[in-house]
């Protein structure tokens, strides 16, 4: 879709660098379409495509509000896939996202709750990793033990009263 201009951006670049420029303002645009559309993109690892998606869901996050709560549902499978790669780098950026995610909108935690089954599972893989393996495996940069406990912490604070038992069940070794 971005190769044909599907998609309602293009890239601009200026004095500071590279950013998404938005054909279309954020009140008019179909979050229930284009938010889950970028979220599929987290799996891309080439340019432009995964500075298009992190950015524009970035952006999206940033000035959609109340729209972000109703899309949720169509934003689960997306994450799995992308958190499923296994790849470093998709991994920790999708982490990044899900936490602004969560911190999107009023009840958008607890929203997340049902779905804690499908996205979770990953985390317990990679919850107890540590910096020094991530070195140890050829894995510069971020420690994704550290963005997973950061993840969960947000997902146990903002997911209300059942968020906690549901992350102990899925993630045994958190707190």
């Amino acid at each position: 879709m971005c190769d044909r201009g599907d998609l309602p951006i293009q890239m601009d670049y200026n004095s500071r660098g590279k950013r998404i420029f938005w054909k279309v303002a954020f009140d008019k645009l179909d979050y229930n379409y284009y938010l889950p559309l970028f979220f599929d993109g987290l799996t891309e690892t080439g340019h432009p495509f995964n500075f298009f998606a992190t950015q524009g869901i970035h952006e999206m996050l940033e000035k959609g509000g109340p729209k972000i709560l109703s899309v949720i549902p169509q934003l689960i499978i997306p994450i799995r896939k992308a958190l499923n790669t296994r790849n470093h780098t998709v991994m920790c950026s999708t982490l990044r996202i899900l936490k602004q995610l969560v911190l999107s909108g009023e009840k958008v935690g607890e929203a997340l709750v049902p779905y804690f089954r499908q996205i979770l599972p990953i985390f317990r893989m990679y919850h107890e990793k540590h910096s020094s393996e991530d070195v140890v495996f050829g894995q510069r940069g971020e420690c994704i033990g550290e963005l997973i406990r950061e993840t969960l912490e947000l997902l146990e604070c903002h997911g209300g009263m059942g968020a906690f038992l549901q992350i102990k069940y899925m993630v045994p070794t958190y707190k």
